[in-house]
This record gives structure tokens, sequence and C-alpha cells, in this order.
């Protein structure tokens, strides 16, 4: 049987309102040792907000982190998946997406979010990617 991606997944990610500023989420990117946040709007997936964006669409722009909320710089068209689809189909979306990050959702809750790194470590627990992914995190 082919492996699901409920067996790789990173389970109960670090969450934030989409009205959060991008500080904010940075703050807890740094508590929570991830890159990348989901953004909720009433309980309900709106984007998925990461360091880049942070980088790229607040700071490198000059606008102040406590000032931009995550709503106006997270990834909004959001691909997604259900814990009982496969690794392979994950692997192919990434590719196809050109994406890093999925978020898994099931009954319309976010479970987890599956990482490039994740499959790495899964398919090729040899690889560079893989070693990077499973060290400890940065002080």
């Amino acid at each position: 049987m082919a492996q699901s991606v409920r067996d790789v997944m990173t389970t109960d990610p670090a969450s934030v309102s989409s009205d959060a500023s991008a500080a904010e989420a940075a703050t807890l990117m740094r508590d929570q040792d991830t890159g990348a946040i989901v953004v909720e709007d009433g309980g309900n997936l709106r984007g998925l907000v990461t360091d880049r964006d942070i980088v790229v669409r607040a700071v490198a722009e000059g606008r102040n982190p406590l000032d931009v909320k995550v709503a106006d710089i997270c990834s909004g068209d959001l691909v997604t998946l259900t814990p009982d689809q496969s690794v392979t189909e994950a692997v192919r979306l990434m590719r196809e997406k050109a994406i890093r990050r999925i978020p898994v959702v099931s009954e319309g809750t976010t479970i987890g979010i599956v990482s490039i790194g994740d499959l790495a470590m899964e398919r090729d627990e040899d690889s560079a990617l893989a070693d990077i992914s499973a060290a400890s995190p940065n002080q």
C-alpha cells in the first residue's frame, strides 16, 4: 500500500489569525522553530505565511512588520491535501506547482503541513535536504 500524507506530515501546525501582524507571525515562527504558519480567518484556512513572505513582501519593501497584516502578505491560493492522499501525490503536486509546503486538511480543519523536507527525510534519508531537515534547530 502506498504511504499516505498522514505518515509524513508535521502535525498540529502553528497558526495565526489573518489580522495578526507580520511581527507576531515572525515571533511565533521563532518560538515554534518553523518557517511557515497557517493563516486562519474564523477557523477557516485563509493562507500560509512563510519567513520568506515576511522578508520579501514586508521588510524588503520597507514596510514595518508591526503594521503589516499577514493577510496582506500570505499565499492565499493554496493547494491542499487530505491525510489519506499518497505521498506520491504530494510529491507530484510540489513539482507541478513549484511549492515547498502543502497544508493537510481534514473536515475543513488544517491538521498538518507536509513539506519538501518531510518528504526528503522519508524518501531519501541520506540526502543533504534530509540531513538539514532532521538537524536540531538554530538558536
